[in-house]
Order: C-alpha cells, then structure tokens, then sequence
C-alpha cells in the first residue's frame, strides 16, 4: 500500500484493496511489486498483450504461486480473450501507436516535433477501460478456482462484481463480467446515456440510477457502489484506491508504446493522458518507471495528467502541493519534494476534495 506500507498476500482477503482504505485521509492504494531482474518484459510476441506482457502482470504471478504452469495461465489467458470476443466481437490486441502530424499542425506544434496517438478506439467496448479490468479478470479466474476467500461467492450464493461508471468503465466492466459469467451491478447518474444504458442491459448488467441527494458531497454513484461492495460485492472498477489491481492491466497499453518505441528507435519526451479517477496515468508511470530500471527505455517522459474544464480536481490538488513544495524548498532542498508527497498521502482530503456543484463537460464519462 503506497498510503501505509502494508503488504497483502495472495492468499489473504482482498489483496486489491487496502484494509484501511476509508479509515483515515491517507492515500491507500496498492500495487503489486514484483523482483524485475528475474522477469521477462515481453515473450512470444503475441498479438494479446497479456500474453506478451504475461510475466509483468499480477495475474501470472498468482497463478505460479497457486502451483499453475506458464502453459496454463496461457490457456486461461486464450480462454477469456475469445469469451470477451463473444460476447463484443473485439477480442484484447495490440491498439497502434500512429505518427499524427496532422494533430501536431491543428495544435500548433512546431514542424519538427513528431507527435504519436496512441489509438484505443478499436480495443475492447471502445475504450482503455477494458485493459485495467481484463488484468483484474484474469486475477479473478484463477483465484474462484483455488477457492480463495478475497473471490468466493457472497451469501447470496452468486459471485457479484460491481462498478460506478456513466460511460466506457461500464461498457468494459459489463463486457468482461458477461465473459466470465458473473452479475454486475451498475451503479449510473441520472442523466447516463440511453445508447450506454442500452448495452449494459444487452450485456445482461444489473443497472442502479443513483440521484444526488441535497447537502451530500461527493459522486452518488460513488457512494453507492462502495456500500455494495461493504456488502461483499467485487470492485471491478477502474478507480486504483478501489481495486489495485485496476492500475496493474492497465499498465498493458504502456508496455506495448514501449516496445513500438524500441521497434522505431525512439524516445518519448512527453506523454499527455486524460484523467478522472487517474488509472490509466498510473499505469502508465508505472509502467515507464519498471521500464527505465529494467534497462528498457533509456529515460521516463514527462507525464501530463489533462482534466476538462468542467471538473478539475487534480489540477487543484497538483496545484496545493506544488505551493507547499515551493515554500519549503529554500530551506529543505530537493528533500522538500519527498517531504511534501509523503504528506499529500497521509493526507489525501486536504488535497483532493469532492468538485463544488454539478461538473459538465462533452467529456461526460470522464467527470
């Protein structure tokens, strides 16, 4: 837990989830760590990154210390892609990395920076989203087969996933819960899509309109979902401080610009990623740090985390701490900036707060 150090075995309750995430205004999200010398970043080259990627992800390690074999997480790994191809008719491949001078002109960038798109339209449900629940999937697989408490059935005699979500989260959430035949409970805004509400029932999900109720801060949707899952309910979710393991198959999609990057011969300066809740550009330093330490990349691209004008909650978060990192700097040094993040952790509210009033954006499902 990167709030307060504890560490989670696979064996133990919902090792996804920090135990004392809700306790107190620390910043409680776990990751998985594992010993980079003795892995392979990428094998056989396979079209599914989480085949090619296997030995970085969560999911295999489980499997090995359940006493599965690479040929049989492979197995797994082929199974659930054809049942998310059946029930989208996409199955999980590499997403391309395309040279766009035409976005680099429209924006005003000068003629000799090259800019790249990482293209993620054509993935599974339409988005990212369905990477970080994919990597939770195949967590999930081995471990109902090994009976282990943090994925056993609730009272109720079902296994019972759930997710708050408007928009692509949900898409992806309902595709792969469909594929590995669990019920999801989809906790949505009034104001959702018909096209998305649509789909989610197609994909036979159970669908919550949560309304925001006067002098209640905060997402409904939000609130809901976490007292479902108090209730023994999965969080297959895209939110990190939810479920850890939403950050480690979303780190996919970095894995695979790193290894284009290679293939080509270059280097990234700068990489811009849209943010809500923050997993994707978790995933992505993450998966960019592993990489400069394992010898791979030769340095890590400054990260850009892009909010919409209608709710920016990290930019007023980045904003405090930067403040607190200039007023102890003269005195302090480079120490201050370790000094001050450490702080932010232990103290998430006083820098992430919920947004004043009903955000709107185009950018609906990112709010």
């Amino acid at each position: 837990c990167a709030g307060c150090g504890q560490e989670r075995g696979a064996r133990e309750a919902a090792p996804y989830r920090c135990p004392n995430e809700g306790r107190d205004g620390g910043d409680h999200v776990v990751r998985r760590e594992i010993d980079l010398a003795k892995v392979a970043f990428e094998r056989d080259n396979d079209p599914n990154p989480f085949i090619r990627y296997r030995e970085m992800l969560y999911a295999w390690h489980l499997g090995r210390a359940l006493g599965k074999s690479d040929d049989e997480y492979v197995a797994n790994a082929r199974w659930l892609n054809d049942a998310v191809g059946e029930a989208d008719g996409t199955r999980f491949c590499e997403t391309p990395l395309i040279e766009s001078p035409q976005l680099r002109d429209a924006i005003g960038l000068p003629a000799g920076v090259r800019l790249f798109v990482k293209d993620e339209t054509g993935n599974v449900a339409g988005s990212h989203k369905g990477r970080h629940l994919m990597g939770l999937g195949l967590a999930l697989a081995f471990a109902e087969k090994a009976g282990l408490p943090w994925a056993a059935a609730t009272e109720c005699g079902e296994w019972r996933y759930a997710i708050a979500s408007c928009g692509n989260a949900a898409l992806a959430a309902a595709v792969v819960a469909h594929a590995l035949e669990r019920s999801l409970d989809v906790f949505i805004p009034t104001n959702a899509s018909p096209v998305v509400v649509k789909r989610l029932k197609e994909l036979g999900a159970r669908i919550t309109v949560c309304e925001r109720k006067p002098g209640v801060a905060g997402d409904p949707c939000v609130l809901r979902f976490r007292e479902e899952v108090a209730k023994g309910a999965v969080p297959f979710c895209c939110q990190g401080n939810e479920n850890g393991l939403a950050i480690d198959g979303g780190m996919t999609l970095a894995y695979e610009m790193i290894s284009a990057l290679r293939a080509r011969g270059e280097t990234l300066d700068k990489l811009f990623i849209q943010v809500g809740g923050g997993a994707l550009a978790s995933a992505c330093a993450q998966a960019f740090l592993e990489a400069k330490d394992m010898g791979l990349v030769a340095k890590v691209p400054q990260i850009f985390a892009v909010q919409t004008r209608g709710g920016w909650p990290l930019v007023e978060a980045f904003d405090e701490v930067s403040a607190r990192v200039r007023a102890l700097y003269p005195a302090e040094g480079e120490s201050a900036f370790e000094k001050v993040l450490r702080y932010a952790a232990t103290h998430r509210a006083e820098f992430m707060r919920p947004w004043g009033g009903e955000p709107t954006s185009i950018a609906h499902g990112i709010l």
